[in-house]
């Protein structure tokens, strides 16, 4: 287990803070400033004038204006965070602060990590796709995660219901653990079905938030959240993605920061396949196996050895039902249609249907479909 790193004093969060929440000062307005001053205290000694020399008139009254009740509140409730075991707060010119992400063009200036802040040196790859996602979608994520985990990268996505959930719990059974980057502030968790995965990637692997304590999950911090899920990772795997997912701008940023982008191809007839035939389109690598995401970031695919013989173990189990499982093919067929191919009796391919969902192999969707579940 690491060594606690000591808290931050008052001062340096206080100056940090109060540079972060100044009106109208952005990312890169922040940065311009700390090129030229060096630190968030000199910043604050400086004069109008020679702020105004960096930034606009309305920026440098926004530094100079004296500090607010709420922002001494922000400060007291900052500090008591950090008191308490795991949680930690990066700033721009920390040591620790991961070095790719520092090379983004708007970088974030602080990173309220909650977990083992030691995985944010680790090789990152990251793993998004739909909220909305498929059976076959979610299965297709944790086993990926779960193999490149396994595999020794730590698996980065941004906490959302559907390919992200599953992307971190597949993660979470391999040495490689997960990082979840939120929208939020740290003393909040969203979506809120998914708090207890919350506090289980902050007690073995780590949650990062640029956003201040008492954030709430507005719209617009999404996408800049997506920022830093590719800025943290040397790759991006793509599973699931309608035509406007908010996975194509994590895939669009990762490319403009020089990071690998990967895409599971899908059904020509899946709405869900759409962003990700297009990302393929526009240069992505198509992936079929871990073991090519595995090769492109330079990892042997050795260590994924284990999933593939649990998968070999798993089609031995069920030679019984390969008649059925071939019947069903690669797309949803509804249950007469089903029956029909099979020549079979309703209630006994009823009893076989269930054997097969119960040993995970095969999802009931709505209308009455059935579809095979690819592991």
């Amino acid at each position: 287990m690491p060594a606690e790193r000591d808290a931050p004093c008052t001062s340096l969060v206080t100056d940090w803070l109060r540079l972060e929440q100044a009106d109208g000062v952005g990312c890169r307005s922040a940065h311009a400033l700390l090129s030229a001053f060096g630190s968030p205290g000199a910043i604050f000694q400086a004069t109008p004038g020679a702020l105004a020399a960096h930034v606009n008139p309305g920026q440098a009254h926004a530094l100079c204006a004296p500090v607010t009740p709420a922002f001494t509140t922000l400060v007291e409730s900052t500090l008591a965070w950090l008191a308490e075991p795991g949680h930690h707060l990066l700033t721009f010119h920390d040591p620790l602060y991961p070095a790719a992400l520092a090379e983004i063009p708007d970088p974030p200036l602080l990173l309220y990590v909650a977990g083992r802040i030691e995985l944010l040196a680790r090789p990152l790859v990251a793993v998004v796709g739909s909220r909305n996602a498929s059976v076959q979608g979610k299965v297709d994520a944790e086993s990926f995660a779960a193999a490149l985990s396994g595999a020794g990268l730590c698996v980065v996505s941004g906490l959302a219901l559907g390919i992200d959930t599953a992307a971190h719990e597949g993660a979470l059974r391999g040495p490689g653990a997960t990082i979840a980057v939120v929208g939020t502030g740290l003393d909040r968790v969203y979506p809120a079905r998914n708090r207890l995965l919350a506090h289980r990637i902050a007690e073995h692997g780590c949650i990062v938030s640029e956003y201040a304590l008492g954030t709430p999950p507005l719209a617009a911090n999404f996408p800049r959240r997506n920022r830093v899920i590719s800025g943290l990772a040397a790759g991006v795997l793509v599973i699931e993605a309608a035509a406007q997912s908010g996975s194509l701008i994590t895939a669009q940023m990762a490319a403009e920061q020089g990071r690998e982008v990967f895409a599971l191809p899908g059904s020509i007839h899946s709405a869900l396949a759409k962003g990700c035939h297009r990302l393929i389109r526009d240069g992505a690598q198509l992936v079929e196996t871990v073991d090519e995401v595995l090769l492109a970031m330079r990892v042997s695919p050795l260590a994924a050895v284990g999933q593939q013989e649990a998968r070999a173990q798993a089609n031995e189990d069920t030679g019984a039902d390969d008649d059925l499982l071939g019947a069903l093919g690669h797309e949803p067929v509804a249950f007469d249609a089903l029956l029909e191919r099979l020549g079979s009796d309703p209630s006994e391919l009823g009893a076989r249907l269930l054997d097969l969902e119960l040993a995970g192999l095969v999802a009931q969707l709505p209308g009455g479909r059935v579809q095979r579940i690819w592991r």
